[in-house]
């Protein structure tokens, strides 16, 4: 049966090869009944991921986040999240004094997913803060980061800026001239960019404007990671490099 998310799962199984052994997937009978608090069909991307990786998400777990189906539906049961008009509860916290957990703005798809936000259920909607314009572009982000750009000899971190337009749409032929591909589809407030040697991620809040993100740039020395930079800054992209990650001597 062909995916339903052949890029991202292209993606996960070079970056964690062992993913394919560790995954296990939500049962149907747990899918629907998601469905039936979210009152509507669920998002491609997120009957995706439940059905691959809504029991354990094997190596690909967070350490304070439970996304499981089970956990999803014991929190609903138990009244621990109440039902909120377009808000589905995907993800739990593990510090509930926190109570900051992942949502879907349902009334905000986009790209076949929809929108992530973190609140408190006690606040509800005016207390949200957006994360990413969709679960995808979250999940996507991470693995680079952690399983790929963390890895790599010398990182750093900072700002990208465009005057009168958006980094990403700025940034795609730049990167591609450098060798970089995009592995999954994103919008103008994420940007995923990966080559063997180098990783670049860059992203902001889906309710800001999409002229200034963070970016995170991962690769094999200080010399190469600038030459990158470099050619961005060539393309009328101002750079901000705030840390590296080991410091510079």
């Amino acid at each position: 049966m062909p995916s339903l998310e052949p890029e991202m799962e292209d993606l996960l199984l070079r970056t964690l090869p062992e993913l394919e052994q560790e995954w296990e997937g939500a049962t149907a009978p747990e899918i629907d009944a998601i469905e039936r608090i979210a009152g509507r069909p669920l998002p491609r991307f997120y009957r995706w991921f439940l059905t691959r990786m809504g029991k354990s998400m094997g190596p690909m777990s967070w350490a304070h986040v439970d996304f499981s189906a089970q956990t999803v539906l014991e929190s609903y049961a138990k009244g621990d999240v109440t039902p909120l008009p377009g808000f589905l509860m995907i993800g739990l916290h593990s510090n509930l004094a926190m109570r900051l957990h992942y949502y879907y703005n349902l009334d905000l798809p986009a790209r076949d997913d929809a929108r992530v936000t973190r609140m408190d259920p006690l606040e509800g909607p005016a207390g949200a803060s957006d994360q990413f314009e969709t679960l995808r572009e979250m999940f996507g982000r991470s693995v680079l980061r952690i399983h790929r750009m963390d890895k790599l000899p010398q990182r750093c971190n900072g700002w990208f800026e465009v005057d009168g337009g958006d980094v990403c749409s700025t940034l795609d032929p730049i990167m591609s001239r450098l060798g970089f591909t995009r592995p999954i589809p994103t919008g103008l407030y994420c940007g995923l960019y990966e080559r063997a040697d180098a990783v670049l991620t860059c992203s902001d809040e889906p309710r800001d404007e999409p002229e200034s993100q963070v970016f995170y740039l991962g690769g094999e020395d200080e010399v190469a990671l600038r030459r990158i930079l470099g050619a961005i800054a060539m393309a009328s992209v101002q750079v901000e490099i705030r840390d590296w990650t080991p410091p510079l001597p």
